[in-house]
């Protein structure tokens, strides 16, 4: 099974847990994900099953979007709702111009600190490990870019927003942060994830979707048509010589693509067997090899 399926996270899951139940009800051993939620998030996950798992290495730069609420008056260990706070709560009186006053210096490029409690690895062990066992957790401000960050609103002590971000950028350190200059401490209260690269919540398939579509057998209507992926890519369907050629790895000509240095290869209009690289003029080598 050779599919990429766009799956709405749950809250109190894990990414690792949505793989183990998609493997499950598709009985596909080779799942993975493009990017891991936080247990409390939910939205868009995209899963790569069967030998699309080869087109991971192509998303770990995607642009994500998120939407989601921020608190005010304490902070927490987590930098989000599930952890315990950090001080006692203060009063919050400070008005939307003033939250999105101090919003404006987390647009752009930034230092930021991880979150104690993350998967960031210090020397080969995750963050988190180290913080449940009570060591010290010594992290180093990493440079990440918030492309778009917006108040949307403020309700008492709550504010909406909607952030465009790159990858590696944690919204739990953006609330830590906000919260600590705004004076009154800050966590992540709430946060949905919206899109990862192509894939936006319209594309999104619940676990409750894909266990009735597992029992129907029309599991194939979950999937994400693969021309639509990598859409920086341009298609290029292949002769069946030069198919042939490519599942096994060997270098062909194919139609000229303009000036483009990758394209996806297709045997016909859904069957994606490579990504390949321009070597020169037409002549393309399968970087990548999708299909037997």
């Amino acid at each position: 099974m050779n599919a990429v399926l766009i799956v709405d996270k749950p809250a109190g899951m894990t990414s690792h847990d949505v793989v183990a139940r998609v493997r499950k009800l598709l009985r596909e051993t080779a799942v993975g994900h493009l990017g891991t939620l936080d247990p409390m998030a939910t939205g868009v996950l995209p899963l790569v099953l069967g030998r699309m798992t080869r087109l991971a290495q192509f998303y770990t730069d995607s642009e994500k979007e998120y939407e989601g609420e921020f608190r005010f008056g304490f902070a927490t260990d987590t930098f989000d709702a599930e952890g315990e706070s950090a001080g006692e709560p203060l009063p919050v009186t400070c008005s939307l111009e003033q939250v999105r006053e101090a919003a404006r210096q987390f647009t752009g490029v930034i230092q930021q600190m991880p979150p104690p409690f993350s998967a960031k690895k210090i020397a080969g062990v995750p963050a988190y490990k180290l913080a449940r066992k009570r060591h010290e957790v010594k992290l180093e401000h990493v440079q990440v870019e918030i492309k778009q960050f917006d108040i949307l609103a403020m309700d008492n002590d709550r504010a909406q927003f909607r952030a465009r971000v790159a990858s590696g950028t944690y919204l739990r350190s953006v609330a830590h942060d906000l919260g600590r200059v705004l004076g009154y401490g800050g966590h992540l209260a709430r946060l949905r994830r919206t899109a990862v690269g192509e894939f936006t919540l319209p594309d999104a398939k619940t676990l409750d979707e894909v266990e009735r579509a597992a029992q129907a057998g029309t599991e194939q209507e979950l999937f994400v048509h693969l021309r639509r992926v990598l859409p920086g890519f341009p298609c290029v369907t292949a002769t069946d010589e030069a198919a042939a050629k490519i599942r096994h790895g060997h270098a062909v000509n194919l139609p000229e693509m303009s000036r483009a240095k990758q394209v996806k290869v297709f045997a016909n209009q859904a069957e994606l067997i490579a990504i390949a690289t321009r070597v020169a003029g037409t002549l393309f080598h399968p970087k990548v090899v999708l299909a037997g």
